[in-house]
């Protein structure tokens, strides 16, 4: 198997430019895997018999054109699960964002048709306001050669410096994707934000900090975008004492802020700890629950 390892180099783009390009990250092997697993998914079958958290996109409900999304597909499958859930990813996260481990909070599976629209340019970390800590380092993974006329995402460099704005207004095909990116460039000063758009061969992808603000536009190839990206926390959040999430609060216990690991389990710890479950479950030696 393929292992990722963060260099000095990146860990200093990553600090100065808010996201570093990776040339690789997963092997072809999984590429191939994922891609098969991403049909299965799209169409409403769950390996684990469990539904994922979001399921933004179905086929008789949504138009064909809108970037198809998918939250915590781990839940549902445990091939996902052997991706999103690696040490070395999780790894990765924690050097990035200063952490003594990591926790996956959530991981996303996109999927952009050809003729795909856009996803709102927007700060991951505005939509982890549930948590008492919210700072995301998250790992973007391409399954496709990625080019900028594909609708691959787009990094704005050094917007992490740019301080906090809140959910976007529209999301998924919005009609103006940079409306609160124009909006935060000019607070910050910034008269012509510098838009890096990713692109790499399938398997590779790049990490982000939790503030950037990034998008992507429509996808004017023939070919599907696809990718799958693993948005971690620190090993220490907890739940917020107020602030809930309509979707995630749920997994709340009464009277403690604590976050349970079979819902946010821990992929990396400095002191070599790591959720015991995750090795037999993405094994596919135990089922959900188990």
């Amino acid at each position: 198997m393929f292992n990722f390892e963060i260099t000095d180099e990146q860990i200093e783009s990553f600090s100065s430019d808010g996201f570093v390009v990776v040339d690789r990250i997963i092997s072809d092997e999984n590429v191939a895997l994922l891609r098969e697993r991403l049909d299965v998914l799209f169409s409403d079958e769950y390996e684990t018999g469990i539904g994922p958290d979001e399921v933004n996109w179905k086929k008789d409900r949504d138009p064909i054109q809108n970037t198809r999304q998918i939250c915590n597909a781990w839940k549902s499958d445990r091939y996902v699960a052997s991706v999103v859930l690696r040490q070395d990813i999780g790894k990765a996260c924690a050097v990035l964002g200063g952490w003594p481990g990591t926790r996956i909070s959530q991981d996303n599976i996109l999927w952009k048709p050809p003729g795909g629209k856009p996803l709102g340019f927007h700060q991951d970390s505005a939509y982890e306001q549930w948590t008492a800590i919210p700072e995301w380092a998250s790992c973007w993974i391409a399954l496709d050669d990625t080019t900028a006329e594909g609708g691959t995402v787009e990094y704005v460099r050094g917007s992490h410096r740019w301080g906090q704005s809140g959910m976007i207004e529209e999301f998924h095909a919005p009609s103006n994707p940079v409306k609160e990116l124009a909006e935060a460039a000019s607070n910050a000063g910034i008269e012509e934000p510098e838009r890096v758009p990713v692109v790499v061969k399938a398997g590779g992808g790049a990490f982000h900090q939790g503030w950037t603000w990034h998008g992507s536009d429509i996808n004017h190839t023939e070919r599907p975008r696809r990718s799958v990206v693993a948005h971690c926390m620190s090993s220490e959040n907890q739940f917020h004492d107020d602030r809930v999430s309509s979707i995630y609060s749920r997994y709340k216990r009464f009277g403690d802020n604590g976050m349970d690991e079979s819902f946010f389990p821990i992929t990396w710890r400095t002191d070599g700890y790591r959720s015991s479950f995750i090795q037999a479950y993405v094994e596919r030696k135990i089922g959900w629950g188990q």
